[in-house]
């Protein structure tokens, strides 16, 4: 039984919650972490690697690394990070995308990408696809990278919010996993596991919220739930909050699963290479040849066709991709594949998506869902996050925000 009476409750242990916790425990100040699953972490979440180390079936790269503060602390917890740059950062392997179609695909990416500068900037916000050239033959992987990228096809996509996105294109990797990471810097804060919320009644004093395992009462609450559950109103907020829930419906989670699958033979292939299934379609798995040197392939699928894939159920991922792939190399390639694992975070009830996006309009309803709701109740997450959006640094740091108000607010009042 978690204590039921403490200073701040932080809810939800993901990125945000886990930086929000610290930076109140080192503040001197008495918090606990609530956590519906059995596990701290969130929609990061390392797992174990049968070949060796681990596999992140969430968020996987350090973001804009040059300027991501999970840089500094998985390295001061003893995790090391590589520098090694993205797959993406390079030329794909030549199987079905030959040099010449790389390079004009380069050309129309960067097209794309030159005239979303331009559409961000018609009111009302367009959605993303309005930068598309009709004519294009590279519409479809413009738009299947849109689903990696933000879990969501180009058409349902703000393009102000898409256009907005803060990058330093230097993305590097925790050799043991960031999930690992995120979730070692957690360690040791007071956390109660299995306590899904159902309820927050912020209408007196103080805070009460109604967990599977009883009622905790606080000073203030920092919510850094997913803005998916927000929006499904799956935690019953006393009294209501429609503002919020308006925001968190503008910021809905788009989609992108991975898969990761052993490969017998790997050593023919460079490490950290990459093909896509398909360049003609938007629904197709890219797929990452040996990351960090390890014989294995990871698959990355996102919006309708991730969706489509959790609904047909345990397997569809796998026959996928090894039809894909078998596309590529041959039929007798399917056979080297063994799946490791993977995870729907659709169908995942306590996040029902992977990370946010923003619908056309809907681009500046972030702050919305950042900003307090009186002197009790603080929100964070990375969907309320204006620029850092849908990565894990950019939770931490609205964490980190919140939690530096919380404090703020209770050294005023003494």
């Amino acid at each position: 039984m978690p204590k039921s009476d403490i200073e701040v409750a932080v809810i939800g242990a993901g990125a945000a919650g886990i930086g929000a916790a610290r930076r109140l425990h080192d503040a001197g100040v008495d918090v606990l972490l609530i956590e519906a699953r059995d596990r701290i972490g969130g929609r990061s979440w390392t797992v174990s690697d049968p070949i060796g180390g681990g596999l992140d079936l969430g968020c996987g790269w350090l973001h804009s690394g040059d300027r991501n503060p999970w840089t500094t602390l998985a390295e001061e917890d003893g995790f090391r990070v590589d520098r090694s740059p993205p797959p993406w950062s390079r030329r794909a392997l030549d199987v079905g995308f030959p040099p010449a179609d790389q390079e004009a695909f380069q050309r129309a990416n960067q097209a794309f990408h030159d005239r979303l500068a331009e559409v961000a900037q018609i009111r009302p916000d367009p959605p993303a696809s309005a930068a598309l050239d009709p004519a294009s033959r590279w519409n479809g992987l413009i738009d299947a990278i849109s689903t990696y990228i933000s879990g969501a096809e180009l058409e349902r996509v703000s393009a102000f919010d898409l256009w907005n996105y803060a990058d330093t294109e230097v993305n590097w990797r925790v050799a043991e996993g960031y999930g690992a990471a995120i979730a070692g810097h957690g360690r040791g804060l007071p956390v109660a596991l299995g306590a899904a919320v159902g309820a927050i009644d912020h209408s007196g004093p103080r805070v009460r919220i109604e967990t599977a395992k009883g009622a905790i009462l606080a000073d203030q609450a920092i919510v850094t739930l997913p803005a998916s559950l927000i929006a499904e109103e799956a935690v019953r907020f006393s009294p209501q909050l429609p503002g919020k829930v308006e925001a968190a419906r503008a910021l809905p989670l788009g989609l992108a699963d991975k898969l990761y699958m052993a490969l017998d033979g790997a050593d023919e292939f460079e490490a950290d290479g990459r093909v896509f299934g398909r360049t003609d379609s938007v629904a197709t798995g890219a797929y990452h040849f040996r990351p960090l040197g390890k014989p294995i392939v990871e698959g990355y699928f996102g919006g309708r066709l991730a969706a489509e894939l959790e609904q047909a159920g345990e397997g569809a991922f796998f026959d996928f991709a090894a039809r894909e792939l078998a596309g590529l190399f041959g039929e007798a390639f399917a056979r080297r594949l063994r799946p490791l694992a993977t995870h729907g975070w659709l169908a995942d009830p306590f996040a029902r998506g992977s990370y946010s996006f923003a619908v056309p309009g809907g681009a500046g309803r972030r702050e919305a869902l950042a900003a307090p709701v009186g002197e009790k109740l603080f929100f964070a997450g990375e969907a309320c996050s204006a620029r850092d959006y849908s990565t894990a640094h950019g939770a931490l740091l609205t964490g980190w925000a919140a939690a530096d108000a919380v404090i703020n607010r209770r050294s005023s009042r003494n």
